[in-house]
């Protein structure tokens, strides 16, 4: 998967940014507070998924327009695509196209534009709270299975209406029987969700595992397992419809006096977790800095191999200032290991050594001409 075009106008401070891409390596590069995150955020939502800095459609938008216009062209295996979105201050004046058909909103987008984004605070990722994994996981199968964002969200809504009857319970206005209907739902999204999450990790252990033990010359071994707070054990079980969903639903059942007590749903996917271990230890909690920095790489590499093969499409990489983070070793590892797919690359400097198309940034503006690497 190639981005052939981009443009971008009014996206935050991005001003009549225009480029073609190089199929291979982009280099955007600039002093900091320029606008090269921008870019690659920009990129990044037009996937379908969230800003990976928290930022709201609405604020997305300058301060001095009223809207904001990013258009981007893709080739495929199979066709060419075009994806274009106007983003207002008001989300229902907004306007989002794919290939000229209008969608109901960014989100319709998972599944076209194929994107793996590394940041600085993915370097985080072994070593952070349970929700970081737990979000990582849903994102990663939401790429595949872009339905499952929707089964996720429906889990989220009545995981928020059964919190919320459980307060009422303690202090009286309402009955433990009215939990019996939220108890049903969350217990069948529960288990379906529980099963897509435990055969992901299953398969990112393995890719994540071959990646990391290169890295680290053969010497550790890392490996990643879905910790359940409902079921004991996952292996080989699929029939989230009748035997995890009763389990499930028992569960919910024998914790009710606690949920009570505490006032939220002690017990649930919202409370898995995956657990990352090095060598047989816990990376969290007893990895160097350097073992927990290559465990989140392996993991995110993992992420982007299993998109290609199981979409059949390479993926368009995104490496929002990371590279600045990580040493020498780790820097030719990463970049070794995306040979073939598109990157994006944005840096305070012009990276030495790497050859690709250079795009100067400065107040939002993207230099026109692009330098190539000399050699």
């Amino acid at each position: 998967m190639t981005v052939t075009e981009f443009f971008a106008d009014g996206y935050k401070n991005l001003k009549d940014v225009n480029i073609s891409p190089s199929p291979g390596v982009n280099i955007f590069y600039g002093e900091n507070a320029q606008g090269k995150t921008n870019l690659i955020e920009a990129i990044w939502i037009l996937s379908g998924a969230k800003s990976f800095r928290g930022t709201k459609e609405r604020d997305a938008v300058a301060f001095d327009r009223d809207l904001a216009r990013l258009n981007l062209s893709l080739e495929d295996s199979e066709r060419e695509q075009k994806i274009e979105a106007v983003l207002t201050k008001n989300p229902r004046e907004k306007k989002i196209l794919l290939n000229g058909i209008k969608q109901r909103s960014l989100t319709s987008l998972f599944g076209v534009l194929k994107c793996v984004v590394f940041t600085p605070e993915d370097l985080e990722l072994s070593k952070g709270s349970p929700d970081i994994r737990r979000d990582f996981i849903d994102l990663c199968v939401s790429q595949i299975k872009p339905r499952y964002q929707k089964t996720v969200q429906k889990y989220e809504t009545v995981l928020a209406q059964r919190n919320a009857l459980l307060k009422n319970i303690a202090i009286g206005i309402s009955n433990q029987n009215d939990l019996d209907v939220w108890d049903d739902q969350m217990a069948k999204l529960g288990a379906y969700i529980s099963v897509i999450k435990h055969r992901y990790t299953e398969k990112l252990s393995v890719f994540a595992g071959k990646l990391y033990y290169e890295i680290s010359s053969g010497k550790e071994a890392l490996r990643l397992e879905y910790f359940s707070t409902v079921y004991p054990n996952l292996s080989g079980r699929t029939d989230w419809q009748n035997e995890l969903y009763l389990e499930y639903l028992n569960i919910l059942k024998k914790s009710r006096a606690d949920d009570i007590r505490a006032g939220f749903t002690t017990v649930g996917i919202h409370r898995d977790d995956v657990i990352v271990t090095v060598n047989g230890k816990i990376a969290r909690d007893f990895g160097s800095q350097g073992q927990n920095r290559s465990a989140a790489l392996s993991m995110k590499l993992a992420q982007a191999y299993i998109l290609n093969e199981e979409t059949g499409e390479m993926p368009v990489i995104l490496l929002d200032d990371v590279l600045s983070e990580l040493d020498k070793t780790r820097r030719e590892f990463i970049i070794s290991k995306l040979e073939g797919m598109q990157i994006f690359i944005t840096c305070c400097e012009t990276v030495k050594k790497l050859r690709g198309k250079r795009f100067r940034v400065e107040g939002g503006n993207v230099g026109k001409k692009a330098e190539k690497e000399k050699g």
